[in-house]
């Protein structure tokens, strides 16, 4: 499958959502059924805190001095169960926080540190997390110690700042605010293959073209973080395997001068392990005995000696001193050419050519003994590539240009999926706007909210034209990295503006009027695109014969485009939206499918998915004015018509094409309505047309309404982080 920008008509997520996870005995039997369960993860029955928990507000109750104090000492403190590599364990907690943080992708912001999700399978057992259990084990004295005032999530990162710092390098800065999850997410489609490190050629259309991966993954195997360090398929090839970073990096949100500065900031502390058996460990995490207590690949030779721990099975430190953060990895990667050798475990590395004694890094145990530095193939490509070693040699040229960079960029790796800074706690958080936070100026307040819908009813909008941009400009929110949605009304600047689901025309001569009102009343043009919307519903509701109001909270920005890295928003387009029944092009995966990752995504439960559905279809706001699903003669009123008409046994529906079906009078054979997937999914799902039937019900018309009108605000005010909501 191929990258949604290297070639149409194919799928944009694939399965960006793991929506067919083949969890219960049902799915078995039919495989093809639409598996609502992404949309019941992480409810109050897995969490044992209890409903009235609230991280976010127990973690600001923390002792943040106490807790760095006692991380600092846990770094050099070496546990005979585990020995550190001279006697730091900074390493080690460096690729804790890294490959926490590593999963993540830009193309659906899922993945990342956010959840404390490395606790789980598969993650706690992919072959590139090999011994990171232990990493974790050796947090949990700490995690004891301060209780629920402290996440995993926050834990891991903490630990890769600390040991950062211990090493003597300065840190951007930290925010704590990670909350954790209770079980694996359903969501995250890691991957379609059936066992570790597999092939990548699965991966690709073609593997000599890497902008052909599957979309919407990152790594390059099956129980990776990035790619292989033994190069393509395990083959090494520095340029080729440059080409290969080079694209998963930029999905995962870096550009190349990031990661050079990531590569070689992370490779300028710590080493790999290889020095034993590989296949001498036990079974990972998930797949060892009780007995075990959750930790896997047990060595039977370490005989509590660091010197003989087999991870990756790349056995080396990769600078001199890789307990000091210098430029090392720099001095050593272009000082020395590079041969090709095996580590004692029978893995690919480079090693230098006549390296000099005082150059080799000492023994991980005895200091008495100078062992070879290694690079990984993905460490040549940076001097190989022609791209990357110009940044290489800027970096060597200016050094403190490169701890900033790599600073800036580890501090981006790390949070990157925790939303806008108005979401970061505690004492180290930079006080900088950085644009990959997606920054919103603070909006106004002081104005009446009944002036501006008074201003907006005399412009005389239609419903679908007020409704439409309202929700076009909040669906773009996603949980996943709490990204998009209506705050910042960046719907008004490229690229959104210009989205085809976006219906430009229809959007520029609303925005028009929003801006006047804006300039007249001093609200952002954010808050009145949200007002336009609530009116709608208002005016909609009233015509059905219900008097509602809305709620609404003020105080949204505008951002500008200054504050937008348009770039990194092309990924939030939508290429589908059931809610509106539209798709951009037909895709390989099912509308419903579709409609189902995006529901997730904007954090919906299934019955407010149905509820919005049914709502949306009965006020006209198809795109481009379909009529597919608007099963009702009272467009515009908010009735429950669709589910009413939905479940009528008087009707028959019967298939027309690809995506087109009638619904059809079974006394006179008139067609009624049209429909497509999306629509007759609400009655052919057992579980959604159990939804259906609730707001089909004749005492349903109110319930119905005051459903609508909550899962709306939800989704308006879905990325309203800056206010208690």
């Amino acid at each position: 499958m191929t990258d949604n920008n290297s070639q149409g008509g194919k799928c944009p997520v694939m399965h960006g959502s793991n929506t067919q996870e083949k969890a219960d005995v049902s799915a078995n039997w039919w495989p093809e059924n639409l598996n609502l369960d992404i949309l019941h993860q992480h409810d109050r029955k897995t969490n044992p805190l209890g409903e009235d928990f609230d991280y976010r507000e127990e973690v600001k109750k923390l002792d943040y001095e106490a807790l760095e104090k006692d991380m600092h000492e846990l770094m050099t403190n070496s546990q005979e169960w585990w020995p550190a590599d001279w006697g730091h364990y900074g390493g080690l907690m460096i690729r804790l926080a890294w490959h926490a943080a590593g999963t993540y992708r830009l193309a659906d912001g899922r993945g990342g540190a956010g959840t404390g999700n490395q606790r789980f399978a598969p993650i706690n057992s992919w072959p590139d997390n090999g011994n990171l259990d232990k990493a974790r084990r050796l947090l949990w004295p700490l995690k004891k110690k301060y209780g629920n005032k402290v996440s995993w999530g926050d834990l891991f990162i903490l630990a890769g700042n600390v040991a950062y710092e211990s090493f003597g390098f300065k840190t951007f800065g930290f925010s704590y605010g990670r909350e954790d999850i209770w079980h694996p997410e359903k969501d995250i489609y890691w991957g379609a293959e059936k066992e570790w490190l597999a092939p990548s050629d699965s991966r690709y259309e073609n593997l000599d073209k890497p902008d052909t991966m599957e979309n919407p993954l990152a790594a390059v195997q099956m129980g990776l973080i990035y790619v292989n360090p033994e190069g393509v398929n395990g083959v090494p090839d520095p340029q080729k395997t440059a080409e290969q970073v080079r694209v998963t990096f930029a999905r995962m949100a870096m550009d190349d001068e990031e990661t050079v500065a990531l590569t070689a900031g992370g490779h300028t502390v710590g080493k790999t392990h290889g020095n034993g058996d590989a296949e001498a460990l036990g079974p990972e995490p998930e797949g060892a005995d009780v007995h075990e207590q959750g930790l896997g690949w047990r060595n039977p030779h370490l005989d509590g000696k660091a010197t003989n721990a087999v991870t990756s099975g790349i056995e080396g430190a990769w600078t001199t001193n890789p307990t000091q953060f210098d430029m090392g990895y720099f001095d050593l990667l272009f000082g020395y050419e590079w041969e090709l050798k095996k580590s004692p475990a029978g893995a690919q590395q480079w090693e230098p050519i006549d390296i000099k004694e005082e150059h080799k890094p000492v023994d991980t145990t005895d200091p008495s003994i100078r062992r070879n530095p290694i690079m990984t193939d993905a460490d040549m490509a940076m001097k190989v590539d022609p791209k990357y070693r110009a940044i290489c040699e800027k970096f060597m040229a200016d050094p403190e240009y490169f701890k900033d960079c790599f600073a800036r960029a580890w501090f981006k790796l790390t949070h990157r999926d925790m939303g806008p800074k108005s979401r970061y706690i505690g004492p180290d958080v930079p006080a900088e706007d950085l644009i990959w936070q997606d920054p919103v100026p603070q909006g106004e307040t002081n104005y009446i909210e009944e002036v501006v819908k008074e201003k907006i009813a005399e412009a005389n909008l239609s419903i679908n034209e007020l409704v439409c941009t309202a929700w076009d400009s909040a669906r773009t929110y996603r949980g996943s990295d709490m990204r998009g949605g209506a705050n910042g009304a960046r719907i008004r600047l490229a690229p959104q503006k210009d989205w085809e689901g976006n219906e430009p025309d229809r959007l520029a001569k609303v925005l028009k009027v929003y801006e006047k009102i804006s300039a007249d009343t001093g609200a952002s043009i954010a808050d009145v695109i949200v007002l336009g919307g609530n009116l709608g519903i208002e005016m909609a509701a009233k015509a059905a014969g219900h008097e509602v109001h809305v709620p609404f909270l003020k105080g949204r920005g505008d951002a500008t485009d200054e504050m937008t890295d348009a770039e990194s928003f092309d990924p939030l387009e939508p290429l589908a939206d059931g809610f509106r029944n539209w798709q951009k092009k037909d895709y390989v995966v099912k509308p419903e499918e579709m409609l189902l990752d995006r529901a997730q995504l904007m954090g919906l439960t299934a019955p407010e998915m149905t509820v919005l559905m049914g709502g949306m279809r009965v006020l006209g706001t198809n795109h481009g004015g379909s009529k597919h699903g608007v099963f009702t003669d009272r467009v515009g009123q908010l009735t429950n018509d669709f589910f009413v008409n939905l479940t009528d046994m008087a009707n028959t529906w019967e298939p027309t094409g690809k995506n087109s079906y009638n619904i059809v009078d079974r006394k006179n054979g008139n067609t009624k309505f049209t429909a497509t997937r999306v629509d007759l999914v609400f009655g052919s799902n057992s579980i959604l047309r159990s939804y259906a039937e609730v707001y089909a019900q004749d005492d349903a018309k109110e319930k119905f309404v005051k459903d609508f009108v909550a899962a709306w605000t939800k989704v308006m005010n879905a990325d309203r982080f800056d206010v208690k909501k």
